[in-house]
């Protein structure tokens, strides 16, 4: 049995209607890892209110921003735990575990009464629900990008994989939009009852859709190979292979470092800059959208110039344009400099880990596969993601320089640039 389903996913052909099956199925994780992300941030005030009532808004919003930080912290758990599942168990049965976590996570935390309905239980329960949500998504990365890489023809594999990244900015993207147009329809105590449950339920609406979807999907994986494996072996491989997953950690910080502080544009905007809203809300969309144009277009020159060429020249030019771009926004504070400047650093920002993330999952063997990339990124996520926003904000208050941003970008950017120098090329030797 498990040969067949390993010799399904081989033998499928390769046509538009399965690529576009196949991307949709996979990618529809991250979608909805990211919507999530957005949506707690934008409604972080109205879920401390609900769940964590205080004297003072500040103490209630620093309670709800400590439970969002929940997640984060079983996010490495996760990726070791279902990522090294995947290995095992085959790709499809992770991501349908790790999808269907995440999914029911949402709607429990979206369905919790308020604080003063069940008082202590309120907040302990949307505790519970971020923990077991980050160690959903901690394992969602790892299987679902080995998943896209397996799947692919070896000439599109770079584009099969950058709907990864892809997929992330489109879900950041369409929940700034829902935030924006939930905020235009409510006041603000309409908000605090009910306004955030719906934003949350929105999302939740594709899990049934795309536990249909992953159920349906072809194993990347031989079963049968993966059994006669001993798990002690697992550790040795992944030691020949350390190079590479060290080089793959800073690469993963680096860019994570970069989106993070990426999202934290709109409130830099409006609280540093002192712009518009909208002006604020539409640099977040002009951003997003363009770094969707990126991944994409990094993925399909991966798959046509080589995968080194891909990650280092861009990650250079947005090592040289960071500053530049920062002191326009900082002197100007002109929709110009914000949609254009901060608009091209996504743009060019986002191409280099397309290429990365085929050519890391290029790097290592399909037994390791699922869980190094799993474990190394929820790692990056929980310790560069998860302070990212705290280190910017920290260093525009200590410094009280509005070029403070810049200064951690180009720090990363740098650490990431050196690491992909040092990564090999692993596109098709007779193609390049």
């Amino acid at each position: 049995m498990a040969n067949r389903s390993s010799q399904a996913a081989a033998a499928e052909p390769d046509r538009p209607a399965f690529f576009a099956r196949t991307t949709l199925a996979v990618t529809i994780g991250n979608m909805l890892e990211f919507y999530d992300f957005i949506t707690y941030s934008f409604f972080a005030i109205q879920i401390g209110h609900t769940f964590f009532p205080s004297h003072g808004q500040f103490g209630s919003l620093m309670l709800s921003l400590a439970t969002f930080g929940a997640g984060f912290i079983t996010r490495p758990i996760g990726g070791i735990v279902i990522g090294s599942y995947s290995d095992r168990a085959g790709r499809r049965p992770a991501m349908i575990l790790s999808f269907a976590m995440m999914g029911c996570a949402i709607i429990v935390l979206a369905l919790t009464p308020s604080y003063e309905q069940i008082g202590i239980a309120a907040p302990i329960i949307a505790i519970i629900a971020r923990m077991v949500q980050g160690f959903s998504l901690g394992g969602e990365v790892g299987p679902t990008t080995a998943y896209l890489m397996e799947s692919a023809a070896p000439g599109r594999r770079g584009l099969a994989v950058s709907w990864q990244p892809a997929s992330q900015e489109i879900a950041a993207t369409a929940g700034a939009l829902v935030g924006v147009v939930l905020s235009k329809l409510m006041n603000e105590a309409d908000l605090t009852a009910y306004g955030w449950r719906i934003a949350f339920l929105i999302g939740a609406v594709s899990l049934p859709f795309g536990l249909y979807l992953r159920a349906a999907l072809p194993e990347t994986v031989d079963l049968s190979e993966a059994a006669k494996r001993p798990a002690g072996k697992r550790l040795g491989i992944m030691r020949d292979h350390a190079r590479v997953i060290v080089l793959g950690l800073l690469i993963l910080a680096s860019g994570t470092i970069a989106t993070y502080v990426t999202q934290y544009m709109t409130t830099y905007a409006e609280n540093t800059l002192h712009v518009a809203t909208d002006l604020a809300f539409a640099t977040s969309v002009v951003s997003n959208g363009l770094a969707i144009a990126g991944a994409l277009y990094g993925g399909w020159l991966a798959d046509h110039a080589g995968r080194w060429r891909v990650m280092v020249w861009p990650q250079l030019a947005t090592l040289l344009l960071t500053y530049p771009v920062f002191l326009w926004i900082v002197e100007t504070k002109s929709a110009m400099s914000l949609l254009g400047g901060f608009g091209l650093l996504s743009l060019i920002g986002s191409i280099p880990y397309s290429a990365f993330y085929v050519a890391f999952t290029e790097s290592l063997p399909q037994n390791i596969r699922g869980g190094a990339l799993a474990t190394i990124y929820a790692v990056a996520i929980a310790s560069f993601g998860g302070t990212a926003q705290l280190v910017v904000t920290w260093l525009l208050h200590v410094t009280g320089n509005a070029l403070a941003p810049a200064w951690y970008m180009l720090f990363a950017s740098a650490v990431g640039l050196a690491a992909m120098a040092m990564m090999r090329e692993t596109a098709p030797a007779s193609r390049f």
